[in-house]
């Protein structure tokens, strides 16, 4: 099987906004799009799933909140009480409006780490990691589609040059 892909090189973003419209009701499997900056609606013409990463960051800050939880209770209670302030430290519960802003700083701060570590190794990314951009143009100024190839390049290139593409390309995907 090869792994042979087209790539259309758009210079504007509405125009490829169209153009993956015009794929995606011809049937045509888009491998990537490459943009420099965020297209608003490119993620629903594409048809991806929404993202989960709210219900992570939801869960990591309950992670926060019950380390800091636990923090509190053994620092402050059970293995070093202390009388500040002429209130001793004998529960929890009455000493946790001093608590309060650690709790919600610990929440914060799980929430806040966990979730950039989860993006990036969702996304693959990693110090030293070589790039995968396949033209340098998507970094400035130019949109680049990648359509996954099955035997049909002549007809597939004439219908991506039909959606207003302004270079189309076979290469190898790697």
């Amino acid at each position: 099987m090869s792994n042979k892909v087209i790539q259309a090189i758009y210079a504007d973003d509405d125009v490829l906004l169209a153009a993956v419209k015009k794929v995606k009701a011809a049937h045509h499997h888009i491998e990537e799009i490459y943009t420099p900056f965020p297209v608003h609606g490119l993620d629903k013409a594409m048809g991806l799933a929404p993202t989960r990463i709210a219900i992570a960051s939801f869960l990591y800050g309950c992670v926060g909140l019950t380390v800091a939880i636990l923090m509190m209770n053994f620092i402050m209670i059970e293995d070093w009480p202390q009388d500040i302030g002429g209130k001793p430290s004998f529960s929890f519960l009455s000493n946790m409006p001093a608590f309060v802003p650690i709790m919600f700083e610990l929440t914060v701060f799980f929430a806040a780490h966990l979730m950039v570590i989860t993006f990036y190794l969702r996304s693959k990314l990693w110090p030293f990691k070589k790039a995968e951009n396949p033209d340098v143009r998507t970094t400035d100024d130019h949109f680049l589609m990648e359509v996954s190839l099955s035997g049909n390049e002549e007809e597939l290139t004439s219908f991506l040059q039909e959606t207003g593409a302004v270079e189309v390309k076979i290469s190898e995907k790697h």
